[in-house]
């Protein structure tokens, strides 16, 4: 049997999607740059698909910009922002993905920035205390960056709560929400965001392509130049089939939200249960009641096999992760871990899940860590 259980680091297409890609790749080759027929049709394929992600997102048509997947989308709001919109200081957190971390490097060696890391507590949960307080400083033209839902650990950010900090104190506010778009409902017209970034692959899409939304209040010049692509905002030409794979995916994932959550609770919480009923000092990092409901991150105790438990996992037929996918075979432990505080000394797995999913590989995945775990002596 194999169990797919790592859908936080990519989720695996849609059969529907699959068809209205290759249809696209039958149907439309024309560059949509070009004024022919057929540069019109992949034109109009591309308008429609943005029609598509500003209606779902509750946005002008004219913020949002087609790139390469999350990473793209984060380095261009971070980057332009302190090029073009003249911000001097980011407020961002340890437990970012690397692609916003990595990006605030770069701009404190290049740029010059100020980089302010918010303490953030045992379950993963931002100081806003420490943030309003850093906010009310208006010395400096300031960006937060806080993702909506961690990859690791799955811990939410009170979004809303942000966002009306941003506001009040004149910050600019630009969240990650690689993980949540397509999972939770984002309404950028009631919540005011200034950039906010989305993946395909992250809800059964595909890789290579993602979006930024990019307040209209808050344009920035092009990150990639070239052509006049995007709205003169990102030169090249565009991922015809991979953005149609986008629309499709991302309204698919809206229109059965329901019902894919509810199915994946299902497994995520049966799976917990007999985590718990199975092995002794099992504990689950994250904060369990604001949490992204794709991932499980289960924490076991030391053990002499828990060194080459993904490994062991990995040869049954099991795929799950340490951490974030980014990190898989880094001899560094997870950066997330290490910032709120975990034990080095246990071993993390990350269970993310999707509506396909069942309770049986559930079931099958307890089977297969009792032959590597120590269990519990009722459980035998």
């Amino acid at each position: 049997m194999s169990v797919y259980f790592d859908n936080a680091a990519t989720t695996p297409m849609d059969p529907e999607v699959i068809e209205t890609m290759t249809d696209c790749m039958q149907r439309y080759f024309g560059n949509p740059s070009s004024i022919h027929s057929e540069g019109r049709k992949a034109r109009a394929l591309i308008e429609d698909a943005r029609k598509k992600i500003a209606r779902i997102l509750n946005a002008s048509i004219g913020e949002i910009f087609f790139t390469s997947g999350g990473t793209e989308s984060n380095n261009m709001a971070l980057k332009c922002a302190v090029r073009d919109l003249g911000v001097q200081k980011i407020i961002s957190s340890a437990t970012e993905h690397h692609c916003v971390l990595h990006t605030l490097e770069a701009l404190k060696k290049q740029q010059n920035i100020e980089a302010i890391f918010l303490n953030v507590d045992q379950k993963g949960r931002v100081d806003l205390r420490q943030l309003e307080n850093l906010l009310q400083d208006k010395g400096k033209k300031t960006l937060v960056s806080l993702m909506h839902a961690n990859n690791e650990i799955g811990t939410l950010l009170p979004l809303e709560q942000v966002s009306g900090l941003c506001l009040s104190y004149g910050a600019l506010f630009h969240s990650d929400t690689v993980q949540t778009v397509g999972h939770f409902p984002i309404d950028v017209a009631k919540t005011k965001i200034n950039f906010l970034s989305g993946a395909a692959h992250k809800f059964h899409g595909p890789k290579g392509v993602g979006f930024i939304y990019i307040n209209g209040d808050s344009m920035i010049a092009p990150f990639i130049d070239g052509g006049a692509q995007e709205r003169n905002m990102r030169g090249g030409t565009e991922n015809l089939y991979g953005i149609a794979g986008l629309a499709k995916a991302l309204e698919m994932a809206t229109e059965h939200s329901d019902e894919r959550r509810s199915r994946i609770l299902r497994v995520k919480n049966y799976l917990r249960d007999r985590l718990l009923e199975t092995f002794d000092d099992v504990c689950f990092n994250g904060d369990e009641r604001n949490s992204l409901y794709t991932v499980l991150s289960a924490s076991f105790p030391p053990s002499p096999k828990t060194e080459v438990l993904l490994f062991n996992l990995d040869i049954n037929g099991v795929c799950a992760s340490g951490g974030s996918a980014c990190s898989s075979g880094a001899e560094q432990g997870s950066h997330v871990l290490k910032a709120v505080g975990a034990d080095p000394e246990r071993k993390t797995v990350r269970f993310s899940f999707s509506h396909y999913n069942t309770m049986e590989e559930a079931d099958y995945v307890v089977e297969k860590l009792k032959t590597i775990l120590p269990v519990k002596e009722l459980a035998h």
